[in-house]
C-alpha cells in the first residue's frame, strides 16, 4: 500500500463508498506480484504496476469501414502505437466488448513477430549512428516486457501467446516471459525455419532456424495437437514412408510376439510397440517385414537374425521441430513476412472457430489473413504506413485456400483505426457531447459529470476533478486568464491541489501548460497533446515512419497524440525515356516536401528531409463524376518508394509507364505519418520534358 499516491487513496474511497469497481491498473498497486526466484535486471527496467498504470490509452478513430458499416462487432485493423492501442483493448475487455463463443473474455490468442532488436547500424550520410546494438539492447528488451505485460493482461484465461525470435535475443526473452507468465506456464520452444543464406565463405555454422516461443495464460488453456503428414517445404513433397523399428522402451507382458508364424522376442529393457493384434492387421496391410541386414540380441541374450520392421505411413501428431514449413514467405514484398502454413499451425493449435486472435505486430498481415480463412475473428496493430496498406490491399484480395491459392474470399467486415494520429476534421464534426466524451478519453479520465460549488464538472483523473472545455459556444469564446481567475473564485475552496481543464489548443490564449492559484495547480490538457511535457516523465514522441526498407522493422514507441497535418507537396510529372529508346518511365520529380507536424523539431527540418515513402496504386478506379464524394474505392498498394532510394535518384520516383491505367493514386508520406493523397491521370504525365 506504502506505494499509492495521496490522489490514488482517495480515488479508490471514493469509488468504493459508490460501491463501484476498481480499475484494472490498480490490481497490481494494492497486491503486487511476488518476486520471482530469479529475475533479469537492467537499467531502465520498470515495476509492471507502473507500466499498466501510466501509459496512456488512445480512443480509437474508425477512419474506413470495409464490407459493412462498423456497427456490432467487426474485425479491426488499427493503426498507431501497439502498447498505447493494447490499453484500450484492454479497457473494452472490461467492458464486456471482447468475448469469445466460450464466454470467455479476451484474447484467445496473440501471435507476434517483433522486431529482432539485433541493433544494425543505420544513419544518415553524415556517418552519425541513429541505430546502434550499443544502446538498443537493454531498450529492446524492456520495449518487449512492456507489449508482453499487456498481451498477458489482454489474454482470455484459456488464452496462449505465441513471440518469434532469433538467437540475438531469445535467450533473455525466455526469461522475462517466464517472469511476465510464469515459469509454470511455459509451454514449448518451437524451431522454425527462417531464410536460407549463402553458405559460402562461413566462419561458424549456418544458422538456419529460430524459435517461436509458446506461453499460456494459466494450466487451464486451448490446445489442439494438430497431426501432419510432414511434407517437405522447399519442394511440397509428401516424405517417404520410413520402415521403423517395432520396440519401444520399457517392458510389458507378454514380451513375445508371434511375426509371419515364428516368435520374436524384444531386446532387453524394451517391449514391442504394438499388440499381437494390431500386428496381425498390418501384417495384413503388407505393413510388417523382417529386415535381413539388421540383427539384435533378446532379452535372453539371443542373437536374432532379421529385426521385425512396420512401415510408418501414418500423420503422426505435430512436435515442436516446424521446420517442415516455411518461416517466411514473399507474397506481398514486405519484409519479413511470416509464411500462411506456419500461422496456420499456431491458430489451429491455440484457437476455436469464433476466437479472438491478435497480432500487435501485424506488419504484412499474415495472422489476420489466416485467422480470417480460418473462421477466427482478428485484431491487428501495427504502427507503420507501409504495413497498415499492405495489411489492407492483402484483405481486399484474400484467396480461400492456405498459401494464397484457391478461389476469391470476401473478408468479414473490417475497420481502419487511428490510435495516437487523428483526423481533426472528422472530430470537429462530432455534436458536443461526441467531442466531450473523446476528450475525456484521450486522457483516460473517467466520465463521471458532478457539481463541485453549482460548477458542472465532467469527471475525474485519478482522484482529480476534470472540466472539458466547451469550445463550440458562440461568441469564439477562448480558455484565457480570466476563465482561470472566474473558475478558481467559485470553487478554489472546494477542490484538491489539482484540477485538469481538457482544451483544443486553439482555444488556449496562453503557453503555460499550468497555472498556480492559491493551493491548486489548474493544468491545461491541450488537444493535440504533442505540446504537453509538463505531466510525464518524458516528452511527447511521434510514430515515426522508415527512410528506406532497412528501416521497416525497427522499434518505435510512441508517448501521446497528435492531429493529422498534411505535408506540403509541389511536384512535376513527365514522361522519359531510358537509355536506348524504347521503355519510357513516368516521373514524378518532387520538388517541395515539408512535414507541417508539430512534433518535435519538425519545424527545424529543411525541405525534403522528414519524407519518408511514396506510396502508388497503379490502375486507381477514379470517376471524376464522384470528385470529393465518399465512399471513394480503397487505395491497393502496388509500389513502395522509400526516400532514400528517391533521394539517390535525383529526388524523382521512377515507374513504368506501361503499368499505368487511366488513373494512378500517388500517396506521400512524412516521417510522421501524416500523408499528402492525389490522384493523376496517366495523361497528365507530359512527353518529352526531362530529357
Amino acid at each position: 500500500m506504502s506505494s499509492l499516491t495521496d490522489s490514488q487513496r482517495k480515488h479508490i474511497i471514493e469509488l468504493l463508498e459508490q460501491g463501484a469497481e476498481l480499475p484494472l491498473d490498480y490490481k497490481h498497486l494494492l497486491f503486487p506480484p511476488e518476486r520471482q526466484e530469479y529475475e533479469l535486471v537492467y537499467a531502465g527496467k520498470k515495476r509492471e504496476e507502473d507500466i499498466l498504470a501510466e501509459t496512456m490509452g488512445v480512443p480509437l478513430q474508425p477512419i474506413r469501414a470495409f464490407g459493412g458499416n462498423g456497427d456490432g462487432w467487426h474485425n479491426m485493423l488499427i493503426f498507431g502505437d501497439n502498447l498505447q492501442a493494447m490499453k484500450t483493448l484492454l479497457k473494452m475487455k472490461e467492458q464486456g466488448r471482447l468475448i469469445n463463443p466460450d464466454g470467455s473474455r479476451g484474447v484467445k490468442l496473440v501471435y507476434i513477430d517483433p522486431p529482432f532488436g539485433t541493433g544494425n547500424e543505420y544513419g544518415p550520410a553524415n556517418g552519425e549512428i541513429s541505430y546502434s546494438a550499443k544502446v538498443q539492447g537493454a531498450r529492446f528488451i524492456e520495449f518487449l516486457r512492456k507489449r508482453l505485460i499487456f498481451i498477458r493482461e489482454l489474454l482470455a484465461d484459456t488464452g496462449s501467446v505465441f513471440v518469434r525470435l532469433d538467437y540475438h535475443f531469445g535467450h533473455y526473452l525466455k526469461v522475462i516471459m517466464d517472469e511476465v507468465f510464469g515459469q509454470h506456464n511455459f509451454r514449448n520452444e518451437i524451431v522454425i525455419s527462417r531464410v536460407k543464406r549463402s553458405l559460402r565463405n562461413l566462419t561458424r555454422f549456418n544458422v538456419s532456424v529460430e524459435s517461436l516461443y509458446f506461453y499460456s495464460k494459466s494450466s487451464n488453456y486451448y490446445f489442439n495437437n494438430p497431426e501432419t503428414s510432414r511434407r517437405c517445404y522447399y519442394c511440397g513433397a509428401e516424405k517417404e514412408p520410413q520402415w521403423l523399428d517395432m520396440v519401444s522402451p520399457g517392458l510389458r507382458n507378454p514380451p513375445e510376439r508371434i511375426i509371419f508364424g515364428k516368435k520374436y522376442l524384444p531386446r532387453r529393457g524394451r517391449h514391442f510397440t504394438f499388440t499381437q493384434e494390431r500386428i496381425d492387421e498390418l501384417a495384413r496391410e503388407g505393413r510388417v517385414r523382417i529386415n535381413p541386414d539388421i540383427s539384435y540380441y533378446d532379452l535372453n541374450g539371443n542373437l536374432v537374425k532379421g529385426r521385425p520392421e512396420y512401415l510408418q505411413t501414418e500423420s503422426v501428431p505435430v512436435d515442436n521441430n516446424w521446420t517442415d514449413l516455411k518461416g517466411y514467405a514473399f507474397t506481398t514484398g514486405y519484409p519479413t513476412e511470416n509464411s500462411e502454413e506456419l500461422l496456420e499451425r499456431v491458430i489451429i493449435t491455440a484457437s476455436e472457430v469464433g476466437d479472438i486472435v491478435l497480432d500487435a505486430f501485424a506488419g504484412s498481415g499474415t495472422t489476420l489473413a489466416v485467422a480470417e480463412k480460418l473462421g477466427r475473428r482478428w485484431i491487428g496493430i501495427d504502427c507503420g504506413k507501409l504495413a497498415i496498406y499492405t495489411i489492407q490491399k492483402r484483405m481486399l484480395n484474400l484467396k480461400s485456400e492456405i498459401g494464397n491459392k484457391g478461389k476469391p474470399l470476401k473478408p468479414k467486415p473490417f475497420v481502419l483505426y487511428n490510435a495516437g494520429l487523428y483526423d481533426f476534421a472528422r472530430l470537429k464534426e462530432l455534436p458536443w457531447e461526441g467531442w466531450r466524451s473523446y476528450a475525456l478519453g484521450l486522457f483516460q479520465c473517467q466520465d463521471k459529470p458532478h457539481k463541485v460549488a453549482g460548477i458542472e464538472l465532467d469527471g475525474y483523473r485519478g482522484g482529480d476533478d476534470v472540466l472539458v472545455f466547451n469550445h463550440t459556444l458562440g461568441g469564439g469564446v477562448v480558455l484565457d486568464y480570466g476563465f482561470i481567475d472566474d473558475l478558481h473564485a467559485q470553487i478554489g475552496s472546494r477542490i484538491g491541489p489539482r484540477f485538469f481543464i481538457i482544451a483544443p489548443a486553439a482555444s488556449v490564449a496562453f503557453l503555460e501548460d499550468y497555472i498556480d492559484k492559491g493551493c491548486t495547480r489548474y493544468y491545461i490538457l491541450r488537444i493535440p497533446y504533442s505540446i504537453i511535457n509538463e505531466l510525464h516523465n518524458c516528452d511527447f514522441e511521434a510514430i515515426t515512419q522508415p527512410v528506406d526498407e532497412a528501416q521497416v522493422n525497427e522499434t518505435v514507441e510512441a508517448v501521446g497524440f497528435d492531429f493529422i497535418r498534411p505535408p506540403k507537396v509541389e511536384c512535376e510529372y513527365f514522361v522519359r525515356r531510358r537509355e536506348g529508346g524504347g521503355t519510357k518511365d513516368a516521373v514524378v520529380k518532387i520538388k517541395t516536401f515539408k512535414s507541417e507536424a508539430l512534433a518535435k523539431g519538425a519545424s527545424s527540418k529543411g525541405n525534403l528531409e522528414t519524407l519518408s515513402m511514396v506510396l502508388v496504386d497503379y490502375n486507381y478506379p477514379y470517376d471524376p463524376a464522384r470528385k470529393g464524394k465518399e465512399p471513394f474505392p480503397p487505395f491497393q498498394l502496388d509500389a513502395v518508394f522509400f526516400a532514400s532510394d528517391i533521394q539517390a535518384a535525383g529526388w524523382e520516383v521512377r515507374m513504368p509507364f506501361d503499368l499505368l491505367g487511366e488513373y494512378i493514386m500517388v500517396i506521400y508520406i512524412d516521417i510522421y505519418g501524416n500523408e499528402y493523397t492525389e490522384v493523376k491521370a496517366s495523361a497528365d504525365f507530359v512527353e518529352n520534358i526531362g530529357e
